[in-house]
């Protein structure tokens, strides 16, 4: 069976346009998808049943059992942290905020380690932001800046940029301009228009460098700012005004570099700076699949997007205290539930360490490097093929994803709505 206008549950780009054939209970083939996607959808590398670490080695155990133990590690637990979320459906990030507020949990997700900052400059200064398909019909000029779609979300360029004819562009590899500002030049850079390349940890400068040439201070800027020549902040600056809608994408060059969400601040600012003058937008490029509706979730129901910590009976928020990395790293929590995502393979080592040391569970269909720092996996149904729920696009367009069959693993939503009603039971609430 084939099933058209498949949702890729990859990256933030949730491409919509794949043709996907079904036998059974397995994908045999994928149409439209790139490299990534379709090593998520006929990846079948998959855990039979919940396994627990017994001394040496793992053991089996069914999952009424894996459940009824984590909901015990968490009641056990005095700083329970509840960490990852961006890899499932909104349904079940819904149900991990209510089960933080209910065990007094710190409850945090990947934008932790990659658009925090991205965030905490929005809170300051605001988003103009637009649709992809916005971008696709009427930028003219893209800049992609800290950031390598190429490699990190294939079809970025295909679907909405460089090669997306658009309404008011219907030859859009040559009526578009592509400028690309980066450390060192990658495989999207081979293929822009200008590549700048700036020295490292010099994104804010040349930033503000430009800001200064937009507001018409072209005397005061120097010979070189960060490695990139007088000559060159000059052309790019002309490129920015002379275009009639502009977009700027950034990645985690800009985020987790020095200056972190100052940076961000400074390209919002350019980007104001930039619509006295003609119309720009400025968009993260947003990773995984579902991060951005994990904060939209939060949002929801605690009024913060993300290191949200209900250890006083109400939603605390303050990144750098309450973000999972600090918490970890000064060995708060006692105990810590993971569902999809693999702090083992971004974390610091000394974090990876103490989520060794307590009683780690992990919700997640693959083995990954967090298995060997757990006490505990559970694997459930991966959202997108056998399971359905909602996602948020790297843009805040929310869209539907759906299951292709009907297989023999249940959803996260399924797991942790039995982990909640254990732990409402036991909390006296039922």
């Amino acid at each position: 069976m084939k099933v058209e206008d498949v949702v890729c549950p990859f990256c933030g780009c949730l491409c919509d346009d794949l043709v996907v054939e079904v036998e059974g209970t397995r994908v045999v083939s994928v149409e439209n998808g790139c490299t990534l996607a379709n090593e998520k959808f006929l990846g079948d590398n998959r855990l039979t049943s919940p396994i627990r670490r017994a001394g040496g080695a793992w053991q089996q155990v069914s999952y009424e059992e894996a459940i009824e133990e984590t909901a015990a590690i968490l009641l056990d637990a005095d700083r329970p942290l509840l960490y990852g979320w961006s890899g499932t459906h909104g349904e079940a990030q819904s149900i991990g905020v209510h089960l933080g507020e209910l065990l007094g949990a710190l409850i945090d997700n990947t934008s932790t380690v990659c658009h925090g900052p991205s965030i905490m400059a929005i809170q300051e200064v605001g988003h103009p932001g637009c649709t992809l398909g916005q971008v696709k019909n009427r930028a003219d000029v893209v800049v992609y800046w800290g950031t390598n779609p190429i490699d990190a979300h294939p079809r970025h360029m295909s679907r909405y940029t460089t090669f997306a004819d658009g309404f008011f562009l219907t030859d859009a590899f040559l009526e578009r301009k592509v400028i690309v500002v980066d450390v060192r030049k990658s495989e999207s850079a081979n293929i822009a228009d200008e590549f700048v390349k700036i020295e490292p940890g010099g994104d804010y400068a040349v930033l503000a460098a430009l800001r200064a040439i937009v507001r018409g201070k072209r005397s005061l800027i120097p010979s070189f700012v960060s490695g990139v020549s007088r000559e060159q902040l000059f052309r790019v600056a002309d490129t920015l005004l002379g275009a009639k809608f502009g977009a700027i994408f950034f990645g985690l060059g800009l985020t987790m570099s020095r200056g972190r969400y100052k940076n961000v601040r400074n390209a919002i600012e350019l980007t104001a700076e930039l619509n006295r003058h003609t119309k720009w937008t400025i968009s993260p490029m947003r990773g995984h699949w579902n991060v951005y509706g994990s904060n939209e979730v939060f949002t929801w129901i605690s009024g913060y997007p993300y290191a949200v910590d209900f250890a006083r009976g109400i939603a605390f928020y303050n990144p750098g205290e309450t973000t999972s990395v600090d918490v970890l790293r000064r060995g708060e929590c006692d105990a810590c539930l993971v569902v999809a995502s693999d702090p083992g393979a971004h974390f610091p080592r000394a974090c990876a360490e103490h989520l060794a040391r307590i009683p780690t569970v992990q919700i997640d269909p693959h083995v990954n490097a967090t298995t060997h720092l757990a006490r505990l996996q559970i694997p459930v149904a991966v959202t997108g093929i056998d399971a359905e729920g909602t996602a948020y696009r790297m843009d805040g367009v929310p869209i539907r994803t759906r299951k292709l069959f009907t297989g023999r693993y249940p959803s996260d939503t399924d797991v942790l709505m039995k982990i909640y009603d254990r732990v409402k039971e036991e909390k006296g609430h039922g």
